[in-house]
């Protein structure tokens, strides 16, 4: 299925999602990077592949779907950084060493794992070796939208503007996410695999990923509800 906006894609993915019955908790799936069956089965098929090969250090979104992605890093004996929701808070560490193992479960989930992450100050900021993003629709070349609001891409783009190198970007989704097209914007961020519970689509040659914040197409308002790109801005 070619689409002509990316907001088509994400409605039709929304419901078929819904339709197939295969959308997970939290419902409704639309207007979210939505849950899926077989989001730990695709987290355990990244974690089983040489993608994470070398890994000590991964950035994953903090959303539903990825949780498993969290968890199976912890496991693994890999810092995870998160950004907080609408990167209000900036970018959060989870060091699988300051965690009992009993809890790692809980450090993964968004609503019980705020005690074991640490605030990161932009400066302090380590580079990762891998980020994990949810998508909510994406194509076999590489193209990747979100749920609309572009913090995966303004994510990636601060780590850009702070210097640190352009890392691989993956995603895990269910088979339905997989789209044939849609017409993509500039700033969008890429994907170079894609994880379903069944198999690894690996991207040849994926689309160039933003190499700065796009500061023109931000308003004063997303100034304000974001002040680490008012602290990026200092820096």
């Amino acid at each position: 299925m070619r689409f002509r906006s990316k907001s088509a894609a994400r409605e039709w993915v929304w419901d078929a999602l819904e339709r197939e019955r295969v959308a997970r908790f939290p419902f409704p799936p639309h207007g979210r990077i939505p849950n899926f069956a077989g989001a730990r089965e695709a987290a355990e098929r990244l974690f089983d592949s040489n993608l994470v090969k070398g890994v000590r250090r991964i950035k994953v979104n903090p959303d539903a779907p990825q949780r498993y992605v969290r968890e199976l890093a912890l496991r693994h004996g890999m810092t995870v950084v998160v950004a907080t929701p609408r990167l209000r808070g900036g970018f959060r560490e989870f060091d699988p060493s300051r965690i009992p193992k009993s809890q790692l479960a809980s450090a993964a989930s968004l609503s019980r794992g705020g005690k074991w992450g640490v605030n990161v100050a932009l400066r302090k900021l380590r580079s990762v070796d891998l980020i994990v993003v949810g998508s909510v629709a994406v194509t076999r070349d590489g193209y990747r939208c979100g749920k609309g609001e572009g913090y995966a891409d303004i994510e990636f783009a601060i780590l850009r503007e702070l210097g640190h190198p352009a890392v691989k970007v993956v995603t895990t989704v269910h088979p339905l996410q997989i789209v044939d097209g849609f017409l993509p914007d500039e700033h969008d961020l890429p994907v170079s695999a894609i994880i379903t519970p069944a198999e690894i689509i690996r991207v040849r040659k994926p689309p160039p990923a933003p190499s700065r914040i796009r500061w023109d197409v931000l308003s004063d308002d997303d100034l304000a509800a974001m002040p680490i790109l008012k602290e990026l801005r200092e820096l």
